[in-house]
């Protein structure tokens, strides 16, 4: 299993793609160099995408901000924490609920390192709130797996429809299918269509 270390494996797997598929030899040109986008994992890293979900940015960033003031990033902290305090740093009663499941999961963060994708995406998604998406993006950008994608992303289908000429947004399945096709550098497919989604989300008419 390829991990992604630093910017170059991004440029190698760049590389290839652009060798090996004429839409990203088309639109890599135009983003280069590929951001590295490794982030941290672990209980924290889970808990925020938990937090972000069906928020603002703003609004996501002031809940973090309390709960580091209430002293409630740590799994320990947040398993221990009443609703009332939870509830006191903007949580709603869905996501206090999905806080707790995956503070009291005690998920293995250093047994996923070693786990290939689909055990990673098997492992988190057994815990309430956290669906394919959350775990497939945690396993390309806080484990740094090489070969996953997440194909049920709006940027990324966007991004798809646009750079291979589609007539349609693709579904997650069709998007899904079509990025077998990118194997083993679906991770870095990701990072070019998701730059190339910021690339082109000024034109007329990008929906």
């Amino acid at each position: 299993m390829r991990i992604i270390e630093g910017d170059a494996c991004v440029a190698e797997g760049a590389h290839w793609l652009k060798a090996n598929h004429k839409p990203f030899a088309k639109i890599i040109p135009l983003i280069e160099p590929l951001p590295l986008r490794l982030r941290p994992d672990g209980f924290g890293q889970l808990l925020s995408a938990i937090m972000s979900q069906q928020v603002s940015v703003a609004s996501a960033r002031a809940i973090s901000g309390r709960l580091e003031e209430a002293g409630l990033l740590e799994e320990d902290a947040v398993a221990e924490a009443s609703e009332e305090e939870l509830r006191a740093c903007g949580l709603s009663r869905q996501k206090i609920r999905y806080a707790g499941e995956l503070a009291r999961a005690r998920i293995d963060y250093e047994g996923l390192r070693n786990a290939d994708s689909e055990t990673v995406v098997k492992t988190l998604t057994a815990v309430p709130g956290i669906g394919r998406w959350t775990a497939e993006i945690y396993a390309m950008f806080s484990l740094g797996h090489a070969d996953v994608f997440a194909p049920n992303d709006l940027a990324l289908q966007i991004a798809a429809q646009h750079a291979f000429d589609l007539p349609e947004r693709p579904t997650e399945k069709e998007l899904r299918a079509l990025a077998e096709n990118w194997s083993p550098w679906r991770a870095v497919a990701a990072r070019a269509l998701f730059a190339y989604y910021h690339h082109i989300k000024g034109r007329e008419g990008l929906s």
